[in-house]
């Protein structure tokens, strides 16, 4: 059969422009809801020299996720999390660890507002259990980074030529809880009804332009008050990671100074070294024993001086293991011996450990 042009030319119409219609004015973005987690089993042993050891079997945290996309620009997340098990009264915790809404207008640049995150370190923004080496977290995001950081505020972020930056200011700190054997820690006001007489300024950036390599800065500035005290901190910290052909190695330290207080100055580091010995039995599953060994002092310096500067200072050699079938799930094992500078006072540590995130 043989057509004629004004036949070929209906046919054309009819079946090819619209189909090119189609394909520009059809929005392939549907609003979706996300839902994660993680969570961590751990069991602890600790003795001090002669003294009677102590055993603890704790399912440390319960953590969900929950997000929504609007559009592929606006988007909120959050985050829950029940802290051992079950909370009365003082027992267990119950936190909005994130919640806010979030712009995202290109790589280079978004927004976030609302219950957000401190950018500082290796660890407080990347927490899930698989993602370290030890069952706990390291103590140094204890006591010098107080892990995890969370607060009501505002943040700009973006990646841009192998840098990625993050700024936050957000409510600040409260300095009648600042001590000498844990530092800032006591200080975070964590959302609740949070007093914002003196905001906290914070920005971080991290170059990542080497395959596997991780290394950066941050800083963070609060003039922290309390009902009776005023407090000027500046928290300086260096960190870097490098994950390539099987090598794992982490370094994180940090520095706070005081303005005023006996405490002048807190400081510590610590860095781990790991290799997946799964790549020499041709296995997917990354079998991971690790060296760790920190160094921290929560009273570094002090105006008191003497035996003030060694009560918390505080060494501590690591080994262990991390099994992980899948990237999700990791099963853990470590053993550690802690020395206190002032009299010397040693603690044996064992713990043992299982964690995942989805």
């Amino acid at each position: 059969m043989r057509y004629g042009f004004a036949t070929l030319t209906v046919l054309v119409a009819m079946f090819i422009l619209p189909s090119i219609g189609v394909s520009q004015d059809f929005d392939f973005f549907e609003p979706h809801t996300t839902l994660g987690g993680y969570g961590e089993l751990h069991y602890n042993y600790s003795k001090i020299e002669d003294a009677k050891s102590k055993k603890t079997l704790d399912f440390h945290r319960f953590i969900m996720f929950f997000g929504y996309a609007w559009t592929e620009k606006w988007s909120f997340k959050s985050e829950l999390e029940l802290e051992h098990n079950f909370v009365d009264g003082e027992k267990g915790e119950l936190e909005l660890e994130q919640a806010y809404i979030n712009y995202h207008h290109a790589d280079y640049l978004g927004f976030q507002a609302g219950v957000v995150l401190v950018s500082t370190g290796l660890i407080n923004e990347f927490h899930e259990p698989p993602l370290f080496l030890s069952v706990e977290r390291p103590y140094y995001n204890k006591v010098i980074i107080p892990t995890t950081w969370f607060g009501n505020g505002v943040a700009l972020y973006g990646n841009t030529s192998g840098f990625d930056y993050k700024i936050v200011v957000m409510e600040g700190l409260n300095s009648d809880k600042f001590s000498a054997s844990s530092g800032i820690r006591g200080g975070r006001q964590k959302g609740f009804k949070a007093d914002a007489e003196n905001l906290l300024y914070n920005g971080r950036v991290d170059y990542l332009g080497l395959p596997g390599l991780k290394i950066g800065a941050s800083y963070i500035y609060n003039n922290a008050n309390g009902d009776s005290t005023t407090i000027q901190i500046g928290l300086i910290e260096f960190h870097t990671q490098y994950q390539n052909k099987g090598l794992y190695a982490a370094f994180e330290i940090g520095n706070i100074s005081y303005d005023s207080g006996d405490v002048e100055a807190s400081r510590g580091y610590y860095f781990d070294v790991a290799y997946n010995i799964g790549k020499l039995f041709g296995i997917d599953s990354k079998i991971l024993p690790f060296f760790r060994y920190y160094d921290i002092n929560t009273a570094a310096e002090t105006k008191s001086g003497g035996d003030s500067e060694k009560k918390y200072h505080y060494t501590q050699w690591m080994i262990g293991l991390s099994f992980l079938p899948i990237d999700q799930i990791a099963f853990k094992i470590d053993y550690a011996k802690k020395t206190v500078e002032l009299e010397s006072i040693t603690t044996d540590l064992f713990n043992l450990g299982v964690g995942y995130m989805f």
